[in-house]
């Protein structure tokens, strides 16, 4: 199902074109000063920005925005990856610092830190392409927050973002990137343009990437609260003495499909530069496909052919992330029962179906039971009372604990 209110009604023929064809492969680094080695410790699956998503005014030209990010790891060293993917025109980056984040819109007055680009502190990002910045020193702690400021000069009309931020943003007409509090900005809970972050990191980090829709974008959990699956995961992570240097990725797009339609590119077509091109990705969950099977055909033959689909769109992923060294978790499909607009018996059938291959078939490295966790053990079609979170297809806060609760941190051991 979608994950934020959307409508595609009206958008130009060439900007859908430019969301379905954007080639998403890895955005190029700047080469790494000797003894660097980095890892990804926080990333958005970057989309074309629909109608209703879209910054609010005073929009994004001339304006400084705002964002917060939620670190899995943290370091010393960092920088940070800007996308214009699914833009219509160039964009301009007049500015950007870092900050210490301290509530809301404010940051801790002196830690601000310029970020430049091959030594200029502007830059402009054609339309299609993306951008890293220059390392950063700045003191980041492990699970800690950063305040990324922009102030743009000319934006182009097709955004690109990541509308399920579940995280306010602010954006304020005029220079404010250094300000110490912006009480006038516009609150949004999108973020946009900012898409990764890499940390400078030790030999045994490394990263796991959780590729997923909705459920793992975080659909359903508190608005600033940190509360997707992946979120509660890497506190897990970091609270073990023999997994705190692993970092958690969220790959999740809400209305994803692995084949099919849905919001963003596919998965399989984002793959590698959402997955693949992620700097220190060892691991990767697979926990992706409800909303192919639940916009899907509803009955008949078609509907357990479109499993089959299904099933031969996770091979394709298997064989691409073995082949760069990564392993494989496979994720069984959470219940729908209740769910009006994807509840039919023959989509249950394809939904049991699809998860015995992935307990069975023996192709993932590994697998992650959240059907088994989620299910209501009197109705196993539908998910558990304390788990849902109300619409009987995306969990809440104590749903998406229980998820990140049954994940075996053994996975992520030295050599998995």
């Amino acid at each position: 199902m979608k994950l934020e209110k959307t409508t595609r009604s009206g958008w130009p023929g060439t900007v859908r074109m430019l969301a379905a064809l954007a080639f998403l492969g890895g955005c190029p680094r700047p080469a790494a000063a000797a003894g660097d080695r980095w890892v990804a410790i926080w990333e958005a699956a970057p989309q074309l920005v629909e109608p209703a998503n879209l910054p609010p005014a005073p929009g994004l030209t001339g304006s400084t925005l705002r964002q917060v990010i939620h670190v899995s790891l943290g370091g010393s060293r960092l920088r940070l990856s800007f996308s214009n993917r699914f833009g219509d025109g160039p964009l301009a980056l007049d500015a950007v610092d870092l900050a210490r984040f301290a509530g809301g819109s404010a940051i801790v007055p002196g830690s601000v830190r310029p970020v430049t680009f091959s030594g200029a502190p502007a830059i402009t990002i054609a339309a299609g392409a993306c951008v890293w910045s220059d390392p950063v020193d700045f003191e980041l702690a492990p699970l800690g927050d950063l305040a990324v400021s922009i102030r743009f000069g000319a934006a182009p009309a097709s955004v690109t973002g990541h509308p399920g931020s579940r995280c306010t943003s602010y954006l304020v007409a005029g220079d404010a990137v250094a300000a110490a509090d912006l009480p006038a900005a516009a609150p949004t809970a999108h973020w946009y343009i900012l898409d990764a972050a890499e940390a400078a990191a030790g030999p045994s980090a490394a990263a796991v990437v959780a590729l997923g829709d909705s459920i793992t974008d975080g659909r359903g959990s508190i608005t600033d609260g940190n509360g997707r699956w992946p979120d509660y995961l890497a506190r897990r992570l970091q609270a073990g003495v023999a997994t705190r240097d692993v970092a958690v990725l969220n790959a999740g797009i809400g209305g994803n499909c692995v084949l099919r339609g849905g919001l963003g590119p596919t998965a399989l077509a984002r793959l590698e530069h959402d997955v693949l091109a992620l700097a220190g990705a060892r691991w990767l969950i697979v926990f992706e496909g409800i909303n192919d099977i639940g916009t899907g055909p509803a009955a008949g033959p078609e509907a357990a052919g479109n499993g089959r689909k299904l099933i031969a769109g996770y091979e394709q992923i298997i064989d691409r992330a073995r082949a760069r060294g990564l392993r494989v978790y496979g994720a069984t499909i959470t219940p729908f029962g209740g769910f009006t607009h994807y509840d039919t018996p023959d989509r249950e059938a394809e939904r049991q179906a699809v998860n015995r291959w992935i307990r069975t078939s023996g192709r993932f490295d590994g697998v992650v039971d959240f059907d088994a966790v989620a299910r209501d053990p009197q109705d196993p079609a539908r998910l558990r009372a304390e788990a849902d979170s109300g619409d009987h297809l995306h969990l809440g806060d104590r749903g998406y604990r229980m998820l990140a609760d049954a994940v075996d941190l053994g996975l992520f051991a030295t050599g998995k």
